[in-house]
């Protein structure tokens, strides 16, 4: 069977693309087809292990809410920013240390029948798969290079919704500025506008609708209301800058939606603060959408000391994962952040790295492979990390072994997540010949504690996503991610033209 393919384009990075296409893939499930999704190109440092490697986790989401099985295949090619001019080059879920070297355009070249290959399996193997595009196809400086919008459009022949985000303004002319860009063969694609993310009596788009129809003979098939919450992790880097305090359900839909979903629970006057350093090549910071959701939970990205000042001891510091470990630790030495950690950590402050974060929570950072760097620590750990040049790249599931401090409750308690990761970290052999007390808190060097108790570093992501450790560390439960796909699928219900997404696939 040759499925059809339903693709979701963007007059611009940030416009819905993610959040909608992951929302179509529940749609489709939802009616009993098979569904995959597709991205033949993604640029994040957030990334899940699937079977083969890896892939970025709005594809590996896109698929859960398909109920299908993550694979490499949906998302081929995976760039993994390093520094602003250079990106680790996933493809089909393993480094190319070739194509990582290559010049943009050339790398396009070379990759293209690959990730066609891939799309081409998916289109056979189902009876949808839903696309989705990555920037805006209007990029008319890298169209001779596409490997990602139109073309796959046309190869694919796909009906292709366009969606830009109103709140910013000039959607109507977004909308046909990247139409008017668009070749004639790739404007016949385009099957509907969206304009998503708006707020105010929607009586007042008229007639903007119709005349945007009546210039391109494109009509307007959605207006989906301003939705902050949705529950789903944003893929393109820290948006919530603002804290977000746990509700303790799922996200809220606009009101007036008509779904039945339950009012936010009360704040407690003296929350938790969970404080995430939001550093430049911040990774996987994905894995903390779960804490939004705790009641009692406040979450803060911090990106300055003074950020930090109110800090209770009670309250958590989280260092997340980092693609670029040594230069992400510079900056927050830059920042003076360093100090402000090193001064949450002596007064009996919890502080938590993962990956990246248990590196940078070292004495020393040592690389003879050119992988990352080497620098200091800082040195609240006694452990040293070794850069090696194969990467761990596996699901994981261990248990802590006895932990005390603020973590005590997660003492004997399995977990599950997965490793990304180069290095590999262990005690110093001085410290430990001097008797230190710290301790490994998991199996194979994957945690380590400090002979306090409140600095933990572990290599595991996604422990947060685990109901289990939430369950131990706050006494709570959160919404399950299923529960958050069939709301966006009923929000799509809900707001598009009768018919039409049916329509697509008909």
């Amino acid at each position: 069977m040759t499925a059809k393919a339903v693709m979701v384009l963007g007059t611009t990075s940030g416009a819905g693309k993610s959040w909608l296409t992951t929302a179509l893939c529940r749609y489709y499930a939802r009616q009993g087809l098979k569904v995959a999704p597709y991205k033949a190109q993604n640029m994040s440092n957030n990334a899940r292990v699937v079977a083969a490697g890896e892939i970025g986790s709005a594809q590996y989401f896109q698929a859960l809410a398909a109920r299908a099985t993550p694979e490499v295949r949906m998302n081929p090619l995976l760039l993994k920013p390093e520094k602003d001019t250079q990106s680790q080059v996933v493809l089909m879920g393993q480094v190319n240390a070739e194509l990582s070297r290559m010049e943009w355009r050339g790398r396009s070249a070379s990759v293209w029948p690959v990730v066609a290959q891939a799309l081409d399996e998916l289109l056979l193997e189902n009876d949808v798969v839903v696309i989705e595009g990555a920037g805006s196809p209007a990029e008319i400086n890298l169209k001779a290079s596409d490997i990602v919008n139109m073309r796959v459009a046309l190869h694919a022949n796909a009906a292709c919704l366009l969606v830009t985000d109103i709140d910013r303004g000039g959607a109507f002319a977004h909308l046909y500025g990247t139409w008017a860009m668009l070749d004639a063969a790739e404007q016949n694609c385009i099957k509907g506008f969206v304009l998503n993310k708006f707020r105010g009596d929607a009586g007042l788009l008229a007639p903007g609708p119709q005349m945007l129809q009546d210039l391109t003979g494109v009509p307007t098939v959605a207006t989906l209301p301003m939705w902050w919450q949705h529950g789903l992790p944003e893929e393109d880097g820290v948006f919530d800058m603002a804290p977000t305090f746990g509700t303790g359900v799922s996200s809220l839909p606009p009101e007036g939606a008509g779904l039945a979903w339950g009012g936010p629970a009360r704040r407690p006057s003296t929350p938790l603060v969970v404080a995430i350093v939001a550093y430049p090549r911040i990774s996987n910071l994905d894995e903390f959408q779960p804490l939004k959701n705790v009641p009692g939970v406040r979450l803060v990205w911090v990106r300055s000391p003074a950020q930090l000042a109110g800090l209770a001891a009670t309250d958590w510091i989280i260092l997340p994962g980092s693609k670029a470990t040594n230069s992400d630790l510079e900056w927050l030495r830059a920042q003076g952040l360093d100090r402000a950690i090193a001064d949450h950590a002596g007064r009996g402050g919890a502080v938590l790295g993962i990956c990246g974060g248990l590196q940078m929570l070292g004495e020393a950072l040592i690389d003879t492979h050119g992988i990352d760097g080497n620098g200091a620590g800082l040195g609240l750990l006694p452990v040293v990390t070794v850069f090696e040049q194969a990467k761990t790249v596996q699901h994981r599931q261990t248990a802590f072994v006895e932990i005390v401090g603020p973590w005590a409750s997660l003492s004997g308690v399995s977990v599950q997540g997965y490793e990304i990761h180069h290095g590999h970290t262990s005690l110093r052999t001085d410290m430990v010949a001097e008797g230190s007390r710290a301790g490994m808190v998991m199996p194979d060097g994957m945690g380590w504690q400090n002979a306090a108790g409140n600095v933990l570093g572990i290599y595991l992501h996604g422990m947060f996503e685990d109901p289990v450790v939430l369950q131990a560390l706050f006494g709570a439960s959160v919404p399950t991610l299923d529960s958050v796909f069939d709301g966006l699928a009923d929000f799509a219900a809900l707001h598009f033209e009768p018919g039409f997404l049916d329509g697509l696939v008909a």
